[in-house]
């Protein structure tokens, strides 16, 4: 490394976050970037560790450790230490198709496997792949490249979210004619709709967008294969199918009241939101307010906290997020979770900070389980809850136990579950047949990616289930090398 003891010089640096009170005004991106001389001294920290943790995703027992994509994040971080910008960005780009969405939505495992993390604050690989490809397409480095040949084989991907954009990429590379089914108005799947724009600038996947399009895929969005177009057509029509259909069917709430006006899947609230947002900049009213409401959110995880952040740019009344599961520890518990595993501890993301700040209380509940909704004149007015405690069952597992006594009532105007998905939708599998697995995702070994029907393959949330966006590259990736084997006999495909 360039600066052996950079670690020791220079103290973490993350990139900045705009004040709560401005960014609560507009949706616009969240955080900025630091400068690039602070970027380099970031880099500078990445310690010459020796066996590096961080560039190599594996699933400990509690979550990814290290870079699902196989960052070559020692030698890009030493590269923008030493002021050498473009090949750190060729480097980045070796690995991870779209490190302008991973920089800015994904977790960050890899510094969770950072070896400086043992003891210090981890090196700030996720912000310094931010910087790298956002001062790439600043620079005017990042432009389209499309293949010098084609092979002549077709090859068609249901779905424009992170998988299938990576292995549309990876496939057009290898010369192959890959056109992209999105049932959407626009591409970008999850990208697009499921993430909110002040976490995911729009333009910024876009812009992707419109390069792969210069590189020669060719997008149909307003198709829903299985509904617009059969999926058997589709079979007959491509030399390969791949399926990177994600995993959007949501997981409900089976308690009384749930069929009440105010009670919407979190995606329906998310989605509608970020359209009217691009179509009219919320002026068409097509979409489900918060103004003025007390909003109840059902659901502790990343999709939950984007609504908490939306439901505050709306100017709501109160936001309250539920979560069924106890509240984690403060600090990592290093016996019984040390590095590098995925550290355990209770984390405040964007949205719990925005409600802290704005309303002055942090909007999370811990063990708190709903019993009922209840409604007025057909509209949702309150739920009733109860504390829980996680008890082990005969086979070892845990559940949710009612503590008497703890029942409450809570009014609300608006309820937003945001639960979890349980499996990609039924209309492909059931109209091809396919095999699926126990929990009905498309059933396919990773590093195979091969449904049970020939030519099929799966990849991302609708083979493996709800995942990271870096996962879903990861398996895009992957399953492009499948099909440029199984069409070609071989792949060069990295």
């Amino acid at each position: 490394m360039g600066k052996p003891t950079g670690f020791l010089e220079y103290k973490r640096v993350s990139n900045p976050t705009r004040k709560v009170e401005e960014r609560l005004k507009d949706w616009n991106e969240v955080y900025t970037l630091r400068n690039k001389e602070t970027c380099e001294k970031q880099g500078a920290r990445c310690m010459d560790c020796g066996v590096p943790f961080c560039h190599r995703g594996a699933l400990l027992h509690n979550g990814a450790s290290g870079c699902p994509v196989y960052n070559l994040i020692p030698e890009w971080n030493d590269l923008i230490y030493k002021g050498r910008w473009k090949e750190a960005l060729e480097r980045l780009h070796h690995t991870n198709n779209f490190p302008e969405f991973t920089g800015r939505v994904c977790p960050a495992p890899c510094e969770a496997g950072c070896v400086l993390g043992i003891n210090e604050p981890a090196v700030t690989i996720h912000d310094n792949e931010r910087t790298i490809i956002d001062n790439g397409f600043e620079q005017g480095w990042v432009v389209p490249e499309p293949p010098e040949c084609r092979t002549g084989k077709t090859v068609a991907v249901v779905g424009s979210g992170p998988a299938g954009l990576a292995c549309a990429a990876q496939l057009n590379k290898a010369g192959h004619t890959v056109t992209v089914f999105e049932r959407d108005d626009r591409i970008g799947g999850l990208l697009m709709y499921g993430i909110p724009n002040m976490k995911l600038d729009k333009k910024v996947v876009q812009r992707r967008v419109d390069i792969l399009a210069d590189e020669g895929i060719i997008f149909k969005t307003n198709t829903e294969v299985g509904k617009d177009i059969r999926a058997k057509k589709v079979l007959d029509d491509f030399d390969a199918v791949v399926l990177t259909t994600g995993a959007t069917k949501p997981r409900d709430l089976n308690v009384e009241g749930r069929e009440l006006e105010g009670v919407h899947f979190a995606m329906e609230f998310l989605a509608a939101n970020t359209k009217s947002l691009l179509d009219s900049k919320l002026e068409d009213g097509k979409y489900i307010s918060a103004k003025d409401k007390n909003v109840i959110v059902i659901g502790g995880g990343d999709t939950g906290t984007d609504c908490v952040a939306t439901s505050l740019r709306h100017g709501c009344k109160s936001v309250t997020q539920l979560e069924i599961m106890p509240q984690p520890p403060k600090e990592r518990n290093h016996d019984g979770n040390p590095w590098p595993e995925w550290p355990g501890n209770e984390k405040t993301d964007y949205g719990q900070y925005e409600a802290m700040i704005s309303k002055g209380k942090d909007p999370r509940k811990y063990s708190v389980m709903t019993t009922k909704i209840e409604g007025e004149n057909g509209k949702v007015k309150a739920i009733h809850t109860v504390q829980v405690e996680w008890v082990k069952t005969e086979n070892g597992g845990r559940m949710p136990q009612a503590i008497p006594g703890t029942e409450r009532y809570v009014k609300t105007d608006l309820v937003l579950l945001a639960m979890g998905f349980l499996g990609p939708e039924d209309k492909i599998a059931e109209e091809l047949d396919m095999e699926r697995d126990a929990r009905s995702n498309y059933k396919a070994d990773y590093g195979e990616f091969k449904t049970s029907i020939k030519k099929v393959f799966a990849a991302g949330d609708s083979r493996r289930g709800q995942s990271l966006v870096v996962w879903a590259i990861n398996e895009g990736r992957a399953a492009a090398r499948e099909v440029d084997t199984f069409l070609m006999g071989d792949t060069v495909l990295p």
